[in-house]
């Protein structure tokens, strides 16, 4: 149960509370850590960890190390690590409410949708769409971490890649 892909979602799960905890105390004065070097830190784990969910996929298929625990882990540990940081952006007046909510309440509704075809004995699988709105996510939450220009158009474009996504996956559902 425990192989390299399974290790690599763990550790996203791990990091990602020590990503929202530096996107929260950023501006906390008590640590004497400058803001942009709170940026940077979030910023790094947080590219560390997405690289680890490419990883991670492309070990699973590569080395036929596909784990029934990896298919529970790997899109958990991704929920957490954008939920991490859309909220700690969120708090920080980085990122629009709108669209978090937006892709917040498709991530629930797809893994609901999921859920319901695995009861039905049916399977929902990723998408090149589904591969899309994950970078474009990891794309802009990048850029909002360090405040670089067009970060909100950058998650802009994530949400219309997030909802058509949701659209695909639930015309998936329908057709199964």
């Amino acid at each position: 149960m425990i192989n390299t892909p399974n290790a690599l979602a763990a550790l996203r799960i791990l990091v990602s509370p020590v990503i929202f905890w530096l996107l929260l105390n950023r501006d906390n004065a008590a640590f004497s850590i400058h803001p942009t070097w709170m940026d940077f830190f979030a910023a790094i784990l947080f590219v560390l960890a997405g690289l680890t969910d490419f990883f991670d996929g492309f070990i699973a298929r590569e080395w036929n190390e596909s784990t029934k625990l990896g298919s529970i882990l790997d899109p958990l540990a991704d929920k957490m690590l954008t939920l991490a940081a859309f909220l700690g952006l969120m708090s920080q007046g980085a990122a629009s409410p709108w669209a978090i909510f937006l892709i917040l309440t498709r991530e629930f509704f797809i893994t609901g949708l999921r859920v319901v075809a695995v009861s039905e004995g049916k399977e929902i699988g990723a998408s090149l769409m589904g591969k899309l709105k994950t970078t474009s996510q990891l794309i802009a939450i990048g850029f909002m971490i360090m405040h670089w220009p067009f970060a909100s158009a950058l998650l802009w474009i994530a949400v219309a890649f997030t909802l058509y996504s949701g659209y695909e996956y639930a015309k998936e559902y329908i057709k199964l």
